[in-house]
């Protein structure tokens, strides 16, 4: 038996999901039993783009359902986080110890809701790895694919 591994989710990255999720079982699926039909009315299914790209976006709706629905039946909620060390759903300022006018901020999130174009950081990534459980001041040694650099904890929101 597989050990199921949890999803960590804020409460936003939650709340996504099952809007989501909503929005393909009533919205997505609905229009695109419509068009699968509207297809089929066209004739001949072995020469019909149409069927096929309408059946090829029934198999990426239900994959996405499957997926989400599997995801919240494994959901664990962060917390709101103590101020005092590193933890998921915390947001850490950081400062290269190399180059100390280069900072940094990031908020550590669950894989599922990691977004590095927001400063949003997976548990799993080499730096959140290096962070968690850390606290203000503490010079941490990330090791990255490109090679380990330290970084210093300046603040813990």
């Amino acid at each position: 038996m597989a050990v199921k591994k949890p999803v960590y989710l804020t409460q936003d990255g939650l709340d996504d999901l099952k809007k989501e999720l909503d929005e393909l079982i009533n919205v997505r699926r609905p229009a695109n039993i419509i068009a699968i039909k509207e297809a089929r009315a066209l004739g001949d299914l072995s020469e019909n783009a149409d069927y096929d790209a309408a059946r090829n976006e029934q198999a990426q709706i239900e994959g996405r359902i499957k997926k989400i629905e599997h995801m919240l039946e494994n959901a664990e909620i962060i917390e709101e986080t103590a101020k005092d060390k590193v933890g998921l759903g915390s947001t850490v300022s950081i400062e290269y110890i190399d180059d100390p006018d280069d900072n940094d901020e990031y908020k550590i999130v669950g894989s599922q809701e990691a977004d590095p174009f927001a400063s949003k950081i997976s548990n799993e990534s080499p730096i959140a790895k290096a962070l968690l459980n850390r606290k203000v001041g503490d010079v941490v040694t990330v090791e990255s694919p490109n090679g380990a650099y330290q970084v210093k904890i300046t603040e813990i929101k």
